[in-house]
């Protein structure tokens, strides 16, 4: 049996990870009743992966509140027939043995669109969207102008992600996840070209910072001391010197680790429509890399990571402590019992229902 670092656990607070390829929260705009309610498609979507080998299945950004959302066809979990509906996800997940996750989100400036297949376009009222909210009136080109948040609504945003965190909890995650990446409402917030207030909430990156730290705070007391809190942020805005910076991301990254952050899921980029991004397999490693050295926390790296040897060299080398893979797991749901096989790594989690199908089987 060839040792292997991605093929090794992972424990955080009480959950222990049987391996450090994880699926990363992608989004799937399939609510067709737009009430928020996961449906038979994220069973089969979300069990698939949990079947097929990762460590840790990451449901898709789920809106704290309606007008939270991306689009009407979002997932939610701001009310309880939306937090039962998880549960039967959940306990599938768990009997496959991976942990499963749920990333909490708000997406600010960026929400009452179209789903992707159809445009990405705003949704009107007329059509069943609503006035998206963000830090400020700056608006993501092509989208609407957001209502700027006042004080006593952030105070709101703060408790739906706490009252969300309970949901989540009572519906059998593992994991809660904070989403503070990709130009949603806390990016919005942490980054000054989407954010130009002069209050406490804005300008110095302590003020911009708040909201998140606040979350996450919040986030963490309501999950109590055993539940994993990771928090997603875009390491950059991609603007060179404007923007959300590298810098930024590590000074911040240790912030949220005092608020109690166990683990900085680091992306980049979403917050402008003008960014150039040097796309390619493992991009965004980089970043974990300098995160997790600099600020002394445990982060995971996503950025097309396909190739199981790229993802055990990222863990092997120590430039981040797991990989969040998307479009591979779903190309291949069983990416991670692949990827074990590719390595030379016996594991002990094939259902026993696909024996047959195993590598190591005879034909």
């Amino acid at each position: 049996m060839t040792s292997s670092a991605l093929f090794s656990p992972l424990t955080l607070r009480s959950i222990t990870f049987r391996n450090r390829l994880w699926v990363a929260p992608m989004c799937q705009y399939s609510v067709e009743e737009r009430d928020g309610v996961p449906t038979d498609w994220h069973l089969v979507h979300l069990g698939g992966t949990a079947r097929g080998g990762a460590g840790l299945v990451m449901a898709e950004a789920t809106a704290v509140a309606p007008e939270g959302r991306i689009s009407p066809w979002d997932t939610g979990i701001w009310n309880d027939d939306q937090a039962q509906a998880w549960g039967r996800i959940t306990r599938f997940i768990r009997s496959q043995g991976a942990a499963a996750g749920i990333q909490l989100a708000h997406a600010g400036r960026k929400a009452s669109t179209h789903r992707g297949l159809e445009g990405r376009g705003v949704v009107t009222q007329e059509e069943g969207g609503w006035t998206p909210v963000g830090p400020s009136s700056l608006a993501f080109p092509g989208l609407a102008d957001p209502a700027p948040l006042t004080h006593e609504q952030i105070t709101v945003v703060v408790e739906e992600f706490r009252a969300a965190t309970r949901r989540a909890i009572d519906a059998g995650f593992d994991v809660i996840e904070v989403h503070g990446a990709h130009g949603y409402l806390l990016h919005e917030f942490l980054s000054p070209l989407s954010n130009d207030r002069t209050d406490e909430f804005g300008g110095s990156l302590e003020n911009r910072a708040r909201l998140i730290l606040d979350v996450t705070r919040a986030v963490r007391e309501e999950a109590g001391e055993e539940v994993p809190v990771l928090v997603r942020l875009s390491a950059t805005d991609w603007k060179e010197s404007e923007g959300w910076t590298l810098e930024d991301t590590v000074t911040v990254s240790g912030w949220l680790s005092d608020a109690g952050a166990d683990l900085i899921d680091v992306s980049s980029g979403g917050n402008v429509a003008d960014a150039t991004i040097p796309v390619g397999p493992g991009y965004q490693v980089p970043f974990a890399a300098e995160v997790r050295e600099r600020a002394g926390v445990p982060t995971s790296a996503v950025g097309l990571v396909t190739e199981p040897h790229l993802a055990e060299h990222i863990v092997a080398a120590g430039q981040a402590d797991a990989v969040m893979a998307g479009r591979e797991f779903l190309r291949d749901p069983q990416f991670a019992l692949r990827a074990a096989h590719e390595l030379g790594v016996e594991v002990d989690y094939w259902p026993f229902q696909y024996a047959r199908g195993t590598f190591a089987a005879r034909p």
